[in-house]
This record gives structure tokens, C-alpha cells and sequence, in this order.
């Protein structure tokens, strides 16, 4: 009997000990993933792509598209940061603005620009703060929204500089959603915004560890990643605790665009098909099998068809 009690006790010092370790090196992992440089790094081994509306090219939107374009520059709280203005073909119908995702760039918004240029939107493709010639961080780190939403702020007060200017589209990716979802929640201006439209939104930072830790702990994933969330405010100071905008979202009453694949590995896709279902304003949905902002490379046509429809519902 002894032998077993102590073969149970050993089990579960074990348990807590693989916890606790596995715990501590997830938080550590999120944490420097938030770390300005980390993923850019991973990222610059890849050859970059020739195509225009893959992820990860770069160039101007003349040398990509064949657009013509003026860079503006926007008053950030950390000092001015450049930006590319890229307007309507034809009369105007409204104006939007991009926003990327972590270690992402301007470019990233291609394929949503080739969509809404051609519908009559002028489009204003943002840089933020650690964005390369943008102005750094002093603390050197993606706040996963928590600390970037002003920046969305003052490209909202360029393109609509009063109240009488309300109706902006906002498209943001991957933490470009956390982002805008922040700026929702927090700033003055967010009535400017008539509808969103998001791609693999990042709209649970803790969601984000759960998806993470399932991934790569099949014993006990929950357990881990709620050990890795009581670590997390050792290991960074932001209050990560907050980086979570599904109510903004659900409480938006513009039309609302959400493309999302299950195969994502960086993202998960069950917070995003929660938020459509929990909304009662206009939501137009694409559900793929892609992986992280890849619901477009896998059916164009599919994903043109759905935006375009999620356009039509604005102003309707």
C-alpha cells in the first residue's frame, strides 16, 4: 500500500514538475515572440516572393500593381511614419485604411488593395511603431495592440479628420486585428469607422497561447498554458491580461468581413467563428482549410466574392 501511495505522489511531482517547466518555457517563447526582430528574423531566410499578393513581398504599390500612390506622412505619438495613399480608380465611394499584422509590412495589404481599388476605395497602407523606418519602441517589444492602437489613431484622424468624415473601412490582419480592436475599445475616434474587415484576426492573446501549447502538449495543453499565463506578467510588463477584443467586435454595429482558415497555426479559428455567431449586425464569413492569412492564396476567387459582398453591405 505504501508503494503505491508513493508511486502516486511521485506521479504527481512529476506532473506538477512538467507543468511548471513546460509552462515556463511557453511564456518564455510568447514572450520573446513579442520581442521587435524575433519573427522578422525567422521571416528573412524565406526567399521573397514574386507575386505581388503573396505574403512576405515587397515593393512599392506602382511596382507592384501598377497603381499610382503618394506617401503621406502620419503624426504617430512616437514621432512621424510614413504611410502609402493609393486612391480610387474612378470616383470615390469611400476610404480605407490597412493594417498588418506582427513583423508584417504595408505590402501585406495587396490583396485587399487590388480588391477595394478597383470598387472605388482610396486605401491608406500604414506603418506602425517597430515597423522598419518607422519610429522604435523604447521598450522594444509588439504589444499586441495594448501599445500600437494610437498609431491606428492618427492614420483615422488623417484620412477622416472630423466627425462629418465618418465612414472609414478598416481591414486589419493577424494582430493588425488586436489593434484595431483596441482602438475600438479605447479611442474617442472609433465612431470614424463604419465597417471592418479582418483576415485571420488575432483577437485573443490568450487564445493564442491555448492554440500554441495544444500544439505542442498533447498531455495536459489547458493545464499548460494557464501555468504559462500566471508566468507571462513575470517574463513581460505588459498587461497581457487585456489583449482580448472580441466584445469590441461583437458590439460594432458596421458590417463586418472575417476570412479564417482551420489549418492556422498561429491563430486559432474557433474565437472568430464565436465572434461571427455572436454578432447581430451584417457579417459576411470565409471559412477555409487555409493556414495563417493563407484563406486567399487558397481560393481567390472565393475570397474576391465574399469581400465583394461584404462591400455591398456597407452603406446598404
Amino acid at each position: 500500500m505504501r508503494v503505491v501511495v508513493f508511486l502516486a505522489l511521485l506521479i504527481v511531482v512529476a506532473l506538477v514538475g512538467y507543468v511548471g517547466i513546460t509552462g515556463y518555457f511557453l511564456a518564455h517563447a510568447a514572450a520573446s515572440l513579442l520581442k521587435v526582430g524575433a519573427i522578422s528574423t525567422l521571416l528573412a531566410t524565406a526567399e521573397p516572393p514574386t507575386d505581388p499578393l503573396a505574403l512576405g513581398y515587397r515593393g512599392d504599390p506602382r511596382t507592384a500593381l501598377g497603381l499610382p500612390f503618394r506617401t503621406v506622412i502620419l503624426d504617430m505619438p512616437l514621432g512621424p511614419t510614413e504611410a502609402w495613399l493609393v486612391p480610387a480608380a474612378g470616383p470615390e465611394v469611400g476610404r480605407a485604411i490597412y493594417v498588418h499584422g506582427i513583423a508584417g509590412a504595408r505590402e501585406d495589404g495587396y490583396r485587399a488593395l487590388s480588391i477595394l481599388h478597383e470598387a472605388g476605395w482610396a486605401v491608406l497602407l500604414i506603418t506602425y511603431r517597430n515597423d522598419p523606418g518607422a519610429p522604435a519602441s523604447p521598450e522594444g517589444t509588439y504589444g499586441f495592440g495594448l501599445t500600437e492602437w494610437p498609431d491606428l489613431e492618427a492614420a483615422v484622424t488623417h484620412l477622416a479628420p472630423t466627425d462629418a468624415d465618418a465612414g472609414l473601412l478598416v481591414v486589419a490582419e493577424s494582430m493588425g486585428a488586436a489593434i484595431l480592436g483596441q482602438f475600438l475599445a479605447r479611442s474617442p475616434l472609433a465612431p470614424r469607422v463604419q465597417a471592418v474587415a479582418l483576415d485571420s484576426p488575432a483577437i485573443s492573446f490568450g487564445a493564442v497561447i491555448d492554440h500554441i501549447a495544444a500544439q505542442g502538449d498533447k498531455l495536459v495543453p489547458g493545464v499548460v498554458a494557464a501555468t504559462a499565463r500566471q508566468i507571462l506578467p513575470f517574463k513581460t510588463p505588459l498587461p497581457l491580461s487585456e489583449a482580448e477584443v472580441a466584445a469590441p467586435f461583437q458590439a460594432f454595429a458596421g458590417p463586418l468581413f472575417i476570412a479564417h482558415g482551420s489549418a492556422d497555426r498561429i491563430v486559432p479559428i474557433g474565437p472568430s467563428q464565436a465572434l461571427a455567431t455572436s454578432r447581430s449586425a451584417p457579417t459576411v464569413t470565409l471559412w477555409t482549410e487555409a493556414d495563417h492569412l493563407g484563406s486567399h492564396a487558397q481560393d481567390p476567387a472565393a475570397y474576391r466574392t465574399a469581400f465583394q459582398d461584404f462591400l455591398a453591405r456597407i452603406g446598404g
